[in-house]
């Protein structure tokens, strides 16, 4: 199905959300923060209202080869991972929902005829959230096989794990059936129930190694077992639904690490990720023209989530790739669709950028100055935070750096991250070319206000005296007395005066007579 057929019957504020949920396995927490954003602009939520009337809207589609023409809601039309971040996303937020909104959404979500496991569990997890009396397991009957199966191995007991599974046992709404396993004796002690994600970590890693060495389970079986119990797992922490399958992926790498005794990141990725970090590597490696099947490899990027982000940067060891295959393998990034999330981009751009500009002795090649200015223009948060800010923040900043820093500000920085970026050098210490950066950001005129101007002041008091002779510095305080004459209160004024009492460059009567002309 072409999700872009149906993006126009969706209003702008709709569309911005739907294009989240569709980014990923990190579109949920996208479509938070644009949710968030929204709220601060409209808070009667019609954005949302909007979002469900549209998706709830009958669409006429044919459900296969026999010609017959079906009726459904439009959100059943919509990829699979699209429902599960949509249900993700109602769940982290729905008491701030309408709650007949929310029931019509799951009551059209029931017209699907084949959902994931993933969905189903989602939505009945929020149908008792809600108030409904359903019953139904948050697993598969599959998954509930491997799961007694593995309990089996692990106890043999009929108390514990096994009272789970059971279909006269009533399940309480509020309590997780994940919960009770925390109760499952081990042969050498109990199991209590534990607060944080490290202690169910380790518990989890011992269980396993301990399953190793006694010959019961495989460290194969072991993965496959964890796969078909994803579905239930989301219930042990459901304030934090996305975060259970970064933890699971953690306990199965860090479990196979221990069995055999190597860092086998590359054990860490499924099959298809490894596969096409292969191509990747592969395309890096060569010298010819990539073609568009070379560039939809690199979507594998949206796919991924943090922690296998950074695992694929290392393997492909992007630090090091030849400086000419900058431009295609950018290129290759502009292209996706959709956009990567904030932190795939800030992990990508430190990977990619940030050793490669730090060891800079001489001005950055017009390769590297464009190809670091085309990923700022696109995703210029992740940059200031992958990038810009390091540099700052690292002692080793000189001209060459702040040279490609000036060019970003200057270019691709709007007054926002101007801002930001402003903010950053008032929590280091300066420098020659950190004051060459300062008199940018400055020349740009952010939007700023007295409360920054104030700190702005203070820094120059704190910091001037070891500048008296430089010509960086006497520029930047020609910049203030000059742009920002109207910010400049009698407290401010004062600073001023004894800061330029000390200077010693040419410009100082130039400096004292521009504070002058200030009332």
């Amino acid at each position: 199905m072409n999700v872009n057929h149906f993006l126009s019957r969706f209003d702008g504020q709709s569309k911005l959300l739907i294009r989240s949920l569709l980014s990923g396995v990190s579109g949920a927490h996208r479509a938070l923060d644009v949710f968030r954003k929204q709220q601060r602009t409209n808070p009667e939520l019609s954005s949302w209202t909007n979002l469900v009337d549209t998706l709830c809207r009958d669409e006429v589609v044919y459900p296969g080869t026999d010609g017959r023409l079906t009726v459904k809601a439009l959100v059943c039309l919509f990829p699979a991972l699209f429902k599960q971040n949509l249900l993700t996303f109602i769940y982290l937020i729905h008491s701030l929902l309408p709650k007949a909104a929310v029931l019509r959404l799951l009551q059209c979500l029931s017209q699907d005829s084949s959902p994931s496991p993933w969905v189903s569990a989602l939505t009945t997890q929020l149908e008792r959230n809600l108030g409904s009396l359903n019953k139904e397991h948050l697993f598969t009957p599959v998954c509930r096989g491997r799961l007694e199966e593995l309990s089996q191995r692990l106890g043999g007991d009929t108390g514990g794990w096994a009272e789970c599974f059971s279909l006269e046992t009533e399940e309480s709404q509020n309590t997780p059936c994940l919960l009770e396993l925390g109760k499952q004796k081990k042969r050498k002690g109990n199991f209590d129930i534990l607060d944080s994600d490290e202690e169910i970590l380790q518990q989890s890693k011992r269980l396993k190694m301990e399953e190793s060495r006694s010959g019961h389970v495989h460290a194969e079986e072991v993965r496959e077992e964890r796969l078909d119990a994803e579905e239930p797992a989301q219930e042990s922490n459901q304030d934090h639904l996305p975060d259970d399958m970064k933890v699971a992926e953690k306990l199965e790498g860090d479990a196979s690490n221990e069995v055999t005794g190597q860092d086998n990141s590359c054990d860490f990725l499924p099959e298809h990720i490894m596969a096409s970090a292969l191509q990747i590597k592969e395309l890096l490696e060569s010298q010819t023209e990539w073609d568009q099947s070379s560039t939809d490899v690199f979507q594998v990027f949206n796919d991924c989530d943090p922690k296998q982000v950074e695992v694929l940067c290392s393997m492909l060891n992007l630090s090091d790739i030849a400086e000419q295959t900058l431009p295609k393998l950018c290129s290759s990034i502009l292209a996706l669709s959709p956009d990567l999330s904030f932190s795939t981009a800030a992990t990508l751009i430190k990977s990619l950028l940030l050793q490669r500009v730090l060891s800079l002795t001489e001005p950055a090649s017009r390769c590297l100055v464009t190809v670091v200015m085309s990923l700022c223009s696109r995703y210029t948060r992740s940059m200031c935070h992958a990038l810009i800010g390091p540099l700052l923040q690292d002692e080793s900043l000189g001209n060459a750096q702040a040279e490609l820093l000036n060019k970003l500000i200057e270019g691709c920085l709007d007054s926002h991250y101007t801002l930001l970026v402003l903010q950053i050098t008032f929590k280091i210490s300066w420098s020659e070319p950190v004051l060459s950066v300062i008199h940018s950001l400055l020349d740009s005129k952010p939007d700023i206000n007295e409360e920054l101007f104030t700190q702005l002041t203070a820094q120059l008091v704190c910091q001037g005296p070891r500048f008296i002779k430089s010509m960086n510095f006497a520029k930047m305080l020609l910049t203030i007395l000059t742009k920002y004459a109207s910010f400049v209160k009698p407290p401010n004024k004062q600073s001023l005066s004894e800061c330029l009492m000390i200077h010693e460059t040419f410009l100082k009567k130039s400096l004292q007579a521009a504070l002058k002309r200030i009332p």
